[in-house]
């Protein structure tokens, strides 16, 4: 039998379940999502909270916490007025503007100015994606949920249109190494998808 260490979660505080959690579910793919403020202000932040549910129609779930006073992050409150937004799968070269876009900015800031973040026009949705993005997904919310004690906001958003960099198709889809993408594991360690395995 294996030697195990038994954590019981009503045993650890907030913060406690908050590493625990982090440093258990890895890796965990970053969606490095933009929306648009009702006045215009355009928003960029990272969650790792973020999976996906669905292929038909193609689904995805991203998770954003509460600010500490318990009011929605500007995403969270971007996608409740709009319903609309654009995921982007990170790659490791572009991993130090995403953590910078984690920064606390006020809601009539924008992280693409704050960042230097050239962005395009989307196809679908008013969000901009980024220029320089290997993979972007316009995405519209179809379902919101507050969950826990937090609580969370938690959206279900359906995928309207995939842009990938035609460097990374092979056989028509994106390929991990060519990717590299970025995931997230516990504290402020990150992995990339640029090493894989066939089993």
């Amino acid at each position: 039998m294996t030697d195990t260490t038994a954590i019981a979660v009503d045993q650890l505080d907030r913060r406690q379940r908050y590493q625990l959690m982090i440093a258990s579910v890895i890796p965990r793919p970053i969606a490095w999502t933009s929306t648009i403020a009702t006045d215009g202000t355009p928003n960029i932040a990272p969650f790792s909270f973020f999976g996906g549910v669905s292929s038909d129609p193609p689904t995805v779930m991203l998770s954003i916490g509460r600010r500490a006073d318990g009011s929605c992050k500007d995403t969270a409150q971007n996608l409740i007025d709009s319903k609309e937004a654009v995921i982007h799968i990170c790659p490791v070269s572009e991993g130090e503007a995403m953590v910078a876009t984690s920064a606390p900015l006020g809601p009539a800031e924008s992280e693409f100015e704050k960042v230097g973040l050239a962005t395009v026009a989307s196809s679908i949705v008013a969000p901009q994606r980024l220029a320089r993005s290997a993979i972007a997904i316009e995405a519209r919310a179809i379902d919101h949920r507050e969950v826990g004690n937090g609580p969370v906001d938690l959206f279900l958003l359906e995928a309207l249109c995939f842009h990938l960099r035609s460097d990374l198709i092979v056989d028509g889809l994106p390929d991990a190494k060519r990717l590299d993408a970025l995931g997230r594991l516990g504290g402020n360690l990150y992995c990339s998808t640029a090493s894989t395995i066939p089993l």
